[in-house]
């Protein structure tokens, strides 16, 4: 699995102009789910996001986890990160998992994630969300599981 981390001051998540997921300051995770993942990478992939440690101590380094500072996540799936892009001008999609093996995976990454963290907000998966946020430092990382 593969989830794109984002610290925010801010994010949402909407539908048709419904607002479906929004959280304050926390972390933003644009999700996929590869054709091989299974249960143990999306277990793997909420460990790596919930301890992942990007946010500052008293020191101003990047020392604390979501987990330590108790803020928002918003996990939003995202199949076109499992893409293919290395020949030619169209992404290959032969890499990602198909839809319902990727939306199961995807949801119980949601559940492994609110076991240990209250604010935890989704998009849906399969469905056209525009995503706001604002990238804070910009911090951005690549996770794998």
């Amino acid at each position: 699995m593969i989830g794109l981390i984002q610290r925010v001051t801010m994010a949402t998540v909407t539908i048709d102009d419904e607002l479906i997921g929004e959280i304050g300051r926390g972390l933003l995770a644009l999700v996929a789910v590869r054709r091989d993942d299974t249960e143990r990478d999306a277990k793997r992939l909420a460990e790596r996001i919930l301890g992942y440690r990007v946010f500052p101590d008293a020191d101003d380094r990047m020392n604390r986890s979501l987990v330590d500072e108790r803020l928002g996540l918003l996990l939003v799936p995202q199949f076109t990160l499992a893409a293919d892009t290395r020949k030619g001008m169209r992404a290959s999609f032969t890499k990602a998992a198909d839809p319902a093996t990727g939306e199961a995976l995807f949801d119980s990454l949601v559940a492994s994630c609110r076991l240990s963290l209250d604010a935890v907000e989704t998009g849906k998966f399969g469905a056209n969300m525009q995503v706001r946020l604002i990238n804070d430092g910009p911090v951005t990382f690549w996770l794998e599981s």
